[in-house]
């Protein structure tokens, strides 16, 4: 159900890698403009009057940046809800960003680690976010490999090459 809320009612959340350069936000613009909002901002009902972004912050840009826009919508924005948990609106964000095919690395590798901190395996990772599990374990790479592999269950070679190598005194 898509439902047409003030502005000052909706927020961006913390999490969102992505970036639009300024070319792509001058044709969302533009866009918006000559189509009208053909996709509304997906939220999440703050149960206070506010709505937090889960997809749509640069659609919610373009109503609050450009005048003519703002005055086209009066103000409101069109919106739907996603009622879920803040580690599955993380993922829905996501899923809508790489549809799409934008996403920051570093800001994404940030997001990894959040749901590896959250007990989310690398296999729901994956699976949530469409990933192969090589880039899942790169994007940890980045964050730092202490952190990002220390819950990871190694096989028992390194024992083996510990005894073989550095015997115990």
């Amino acid at each position: 159900c898509v439902l047409w809320v003030r502005q000052e009612n909706v927020q961006a959340n913390e999490y969102n890698p992505n970036h639009v350069a300024s070319p792509e936000m001058t044709l969302l613009h533009t866009s918006i403009r000559e189509d009208g909002y053909t996709m509304p901002i997906v939220t999440y009902d703050m149960r206070n009057g506010s709505r937090e972004i889960v997809d749509g912050f640069h659609r919610n840009r373009v109503a609050r940046e450009y005048p003519d826009i703002q005055q086209r919508v009066h103000g409101y924005l069109p919106v739907t809800t996603l009622n879920k948990p803040l580690d599955q609106r993380i993922a829905a964000t996501i899923r809508h960003n790489r549809a799409r095919g934008t996403h920051g690395i570093r800001p994404m590798s940030a997001i990894v680690m959040d749901l590896t901190r959250s007990g989310w395996t690398d296999e729901r990772i994956c699976q949530e976010l469409g990933m192969d599990l090589d880039e899942v374990i790169r994007l940890k790479q980045i964050t730092g490999l202490k952190e990002a592999f220390m819950n990871h269950e190694f096989s028992r070679s390194w024992d083996e090459f510990e005894k073989k190598y550095y015997p115990k005194e």
